[in-house]
């Protein structure tokens, strides 16, 4: 719960990943709130105040888990509608001449991209959930320890650059009172 918030004010896309790797664990943990207590409230929170506060957290998202019909695979409605926040911010970047260092990381990134869709047979999710879904891979690959090509090596770099300067971006204009064009978005 406080690693999230964190996370949703330092760098949205790392917030992202992490919501989804919570999905995952709630689920080997067969959403059962008392394991979760045990498991991740317990070790982690000393206060009781915080022990209630993170209990309350996790139950709130088990709770939408099972209302969504996610218990076993996909994504909550909320991490679903921050995709779309991100893909909204990134198409307005994109029409934006000021915005050519972005376009540049883009039309970099675009390759990979459009090799990880060939590959997928999702071939109908934004072009920003295939960046989200290959980082989110990637880093299963590592936590199993297991063999990372090159290719795959170089796609998530591009990927991830492209990741933090949108996730910069979105920073700023959620920072940014006077910028209420975009705001509106997010």
């Amino acid at each position: 719960m406080l690693i999230a918030r964190q996370k949703k004010q330092e760098n949205i896309a790392e917030y992202l990943l992490y919501m989804w790797q919570l999905e995952d664990i709630l689920r080997s943990y067969e959403l059962d709130i008392d394991k979760v207590q045990q498991l991740l409230v317990d070790p982690v929170y000393h206060t009781e105040e915080e022990r209630k506060e993170a209990r309350d957290w996790y139950e709130g998202l088990i709770l939408m888990m099972k209302s969504e019909g996610v218990q076993a695979k996909g994504h909550l409605q909320i991490n679903k509608n921050l995709i779309i926040d991100l893909t909204d911010l990134h198409l307005r970047l994109l029409k934006d001449p000021k915005e050519s260092a972005y376009i540049g990381v883009y039309y970099n990134t675009l390759p990979h991209i459009v090799a990880l869709r060939a590959k997928s047979d999702r071939k109908d999710v934004p072009e920003l959930e295939t960046c989200f879904t290959a980082m989110y891979g990637y880093l299963l690959l590592r936590l199993q320890k297991r063999e990372i090509s090159g290719e795959t090596q170089a796609a998530i770099a591009q990927i991830t650059g492209l990741l933090r300067l949108l996730s910069k971006k979105y920073k700023e204009v959620d920072d940014d009172p006077d910028n209420s064009e975009l705001e509106v978005m997010i």
